[in-house]
């Protein structure tokens, strides 16, 4: 059997071998594909489309998605913008206004003497455009009205265009520039020659270029992935690089380039590959959250990664053949040192601070799970301010500002609208509301009055046998026969229809008006058809509705459902929507808490799965796990403890990535230690692990907790800031968790890792050792004199014995005494 496993392993060696010859040999065909592929993605990075609304992200079933979709088939939205100027009188802002009107595109301009409108010194303009918010002419009219606002001391707002995500692209490419040359210092001191780092450099480059070169496969992506990924990926993916080329530095030292390049790259694609798992599998729980940007960003970064691999199995390993003789020329000491000082703390303090890493951990459980998540961006302050962020602040602050929600509902008649609009406008928490059964007309009329024939005559100024006539052919029109015959009298047509209708009527030329009325007519026609566009469609009706309660709290959310309450009894449950800010906030609530069900659990199982078949034991991977979501509570601990608001987002895509991402520190000491405990005792084995895993865990750690903070620190974005902040603090904390926390862990454990192994255990081997020693097991053998038993003892002198687990510690005297082995 062991000899049929044994052949079964050098014929895979074989293959792999065969595999990794063909890749070095023809390593001029992989730069030629890899050139076209970096060619075409310079022009193809541009097809992508990028999502910049996070509502485009609720699940289809959410109240905000169903009512979004139905307003977009129902209404029309006209563009709108609020201009605050500043140090100026109303007078100035009357003439404002009127210049305003005049342009070409603007339909009206709000502007009144209320602190709504002008408040110490400063007026706020409130202007709609004539085009909806898709037509580019919108965009067109908001672009003269800025440039006319350029000699004030003025700040636009707008949901126009694209402007905040631009400068958020901006700021991006800032820190992008910022994190690779911080990269290229830390590659500088952790490096063994200054020709490492082109290597490591061209082989992210390809393959950051090729990621965004492929991008557009998905269609579109949303700005948090487009803006983010880059970045993580150069962090979570560098250290795949780092591993072949210190594989290949090993192999150097024995055989020539070629040979070494081939054999490292051979071992090196089962340990980054295994290593990889993790990151992904992590990343894989994100695939199954509600809201759809986890799906978006998870696949992203999963596309990412699986090219970063790609580009270090297919690519590096020519960029290394290339840069092998300047490597050797340009060779440097090594800038990180030993810290043998780690390992000795570990193993003297492994009964203190593995008990207390629990108790912290627990605390950490408790505490974290009172942190304030939030689910918009009223209550976040970046710590940088874009000029579309810093006008909100400006206006909000000078002005009052109502939050805005629109209730949609089956268009069933007027009066039924009116009652609806009545009850609402009683609740005190509702300033004011804007509907078509509200909305003032001519004289004391509103918009959806009935009116008689006399009446509709004396609001005009016109002859009552005209209203007659008027009213004659609207009944006809209507089909309503009964009334053209049996008299119009009491006869009742709301205002909107009858002027909408004899406008028709006068455009068709069937009634003549004179010059006055004609002009009065067509303005209200055209009041009233944008009126109507925006608030009344085939099915359904909307009313905008005020609110004096703040865009997102708990009161606010309650009130939400309370609208739908008082529409109940006019209208069909079903048909009901009420869609707003608060309204998405609402909604991401809703799924906050399945999604962090769901990606706690998906992640935690994808990395035991992996971890199960790396390390063949069912304890270690529970005791990696449990410090990593150990680092996951304490990282959240920390804005509960600061009274700071963490945006949701932030929480569940860092947790996602520090579980699939920072368990590789830990994976790297824990196999280390496991490769190590075979043929050493523990202390001397914790003590060669923390010095030999040093390197790779500062070197990806420091790149992956720089890119973080940079991120949190450099945008205005406030998802983007959150998730920088989380990922940059959530490293740091478990670089030092892995560092300091798990090699004691390991040491308490490493009974239980061994009992919960589902390997063969190898034959006890024969230890022969002279000096000063720990001894802790069941011992046979020799001690200056045969013993069989279990001891715990220090032992000076010869050592010929079968220990069980080879627990066995070499003390200080043994290191300095001559005949040390």
């Amino acid at each position: 059997m062991a000899k049929e496993n044994e052949k079964t392993e050098q014929n895979v060696s074989g293959v792999m071998l065969k595999i990794c010859s063909f890749i070095v040999d023809k390593r001029n065909l992989f730069f030629l594909i890899y050139a076209l592929l970096c060619i075409f993605s310079v022009v193809s990075r541009d097809w992508v489309k990028v999502e910049n609304r996070l509502t485009e992200y609720l699940p289809e079933t959410s109240e905000t998605a169903q009512g979004l979709d139905l307003m977009e088939e129902q209404f029309l939205t006209y563009g709108t913008a609020q201009v605050m100027v500043a140090n100026i009188s109303y007078d100035q802002a009357l003439e404002i206004q009127e210049d305003l009107e005049s342009m070409e595109g603007v339909f009206s301009v709000d502007l009144d003497e209320t602190t709504a409108h002008y408040n110490n010194g400063s007026a706020l303009f409130g202007i709609t455009f004539a085009y909806t918010e898709t037509d580019e002419r919108c965009e067109a009219a908001l672009d003269e009205v800025d440039a006319y606002f350029a000699s004030y001391d003025y700040y636009l707002s707008t949901s126009l265009g694209d402007i905040a995500a631009e400068l958020v692209d901006k700021e991006m490419s800032v820190i992008t520039v910022l994190v690779v040359i911080l990269v290229v210092l830390v590659l500088l001191l952790t490096s063994g020659s200054y020709a490492e780092i082109p290597v490591l450099l061209l082989t992210f480059g390809s393959a950051a270029l090729v990621h965004m070169g492929t991008n557009f496969l998905f269609g579109t992506i949303s700005f948090v992935s487009d803006s983010v990924t880059l970045v993580l990926q150069l962090a979570l993916s560098m250290d795949y690089a780092v591993i072949l080329l210190n594989r290949y530095k090993e192999e150097k030292a024995q055989m020539p380039d070629r040979e070494a390049c081939i054999v490292a790259l051979s071992k090196s694609i089962p340990e980054i590959s295994g290593g990889s798992l993790t990151t992904i599998g992590g990343l894989v729980a994100m695939l199954f959250m509600q809201f759809g940007i986890g799906r978006d960003m998870g696949t992203v970064l999963i596309k990412a990664i699986v090219l970063s691999l790609l580009s270090v199995f297919l690519l590096m390993p020519g960029f290394i053949m290339v840069f092998a003789k300047l490597m050797e020329k340009t060779k440097h000491r090594s800038f990180i040192p030993q810290i043998p000082f780690v390992g000795k703390f570990a193993f003297k303090t492994r009964y203190i601070i593995a008990p207390l890493f629990v108790v912290v951990i627990i605390f950490a459980n408790r505490i974290s799970a009172g942190t304030s998540y939030v689910f918009g961006y009223t209550k976040i302050t970046p710590p940088v301010q874009n000029s579309v962020t810093l006008a909100k602040e400006m206006i909000a602050d000078t002005f009052t500002q109502d939050n805005m929600v629109a209730l949609v509902f089956p268009s069933v008649d007027y009066e039924t609208e009116k009652k609806l609009i009545g009850d609402l406008e009683a609740d005190d928490r509702v300033n004011y509301i804007t509907g078509l059964a509200n909305t003032e007309a001519l004289g004391d009329y509103t918009l959806t009055d009935k009116l008689t024939p006399r009446q509709f005559s004396e609001l005009l100024n016109i002859d009552y046998e005209v209203a007659e006539l008027i009213y004659t052919a609207y009944a006809v029109n209507d089909e309503d026969y009964a009334k053209a015959v049996n008299g119009l009298a009491n006869y009742k047509v709301p205002l909107i229809d009858m002027f909408m209708f004899v406008y028709e009527e006068v455009e068709d030329g069937y009634v003549t008006l004179d010059e006055d009325l004609m002009q009065q007519l067509a303005d209200a026609n055209r009041l009233m058809t944008f009126a109507r566009e925006q608030l009344q469609g085939e099915e359904y009706s909307r009313i905008i509705v005020h609110l004096n309660l703040p865009v997102e709290s708990e009161e606010t959310f309650a009130f939400i459902d309370e609208m739908h309450t008082m529409a109940e009894k006019y209208y069909d449950a079903d048909r009901i929507f009420v869609v707003g800010e608060s309204v998405s906030q609402y909604d991401l609530q809703k799924c906050f808490g399945p999604d962090n069900t769901v990606t706690g659990i998906i992640s935690v199982l994808a990395v035991l799965v992996v971890l199960l078949f790396t390390f063949k034991s069912a304890g270690m991977p529970v005791l990696l796990i449990a410090v990593i979501q150990g680092c996951i509570w304490i990282n959240f601990s920390v804005p509960a403890l600061t009274h700071e608001n963490l945006f949701f987002l932030g929480y569940l895509i860092v947790s996602s990535i520090q579980m699939g991402a920072n368990i590789d520190y830990a994976i790297v000491i824990a196999g280390r230690y496991t490769e190590l405990r075979g043929h050493m005792g523990k202390r001397a084995a914790i003590i060669e692990t923390m010095n030999v895993s040093f390197p790779t865990i500062i070197t990806s750690g420091t790149m992956l907790a720089v890119a973080g903070i940079l991120i949190g620190r450099m945008t205005s974005d406030c998802a983007i800031y959150c998730i920088g902040k989380a990922l940059g603090r959530g490293t740091i904390i478990s670089l030092l968790v892995t560092m300091f926390v798990l090699p004691q862990i390991l040491l308490v454990g490493d009974r239980i890792i061994e009992l919960t192994a589902f390997v063969m255990k190898m034959p006890l081997q024969s230890i022969n050792r002279r000096g000063s020693m720990r001894i802790d097991g069941a011992i046979r053998g020799h001690i200056d004199g045969e013993i069989t038993g279990v001891i715990h003892a220090n032992v000076r002198g010869n050592v010929s014995a079968f220990i069980q687990n080879e627990d066995i510690d070499m003390l200080e005297e043994e290191t300095k005494g001559k005949g040390a082995d």
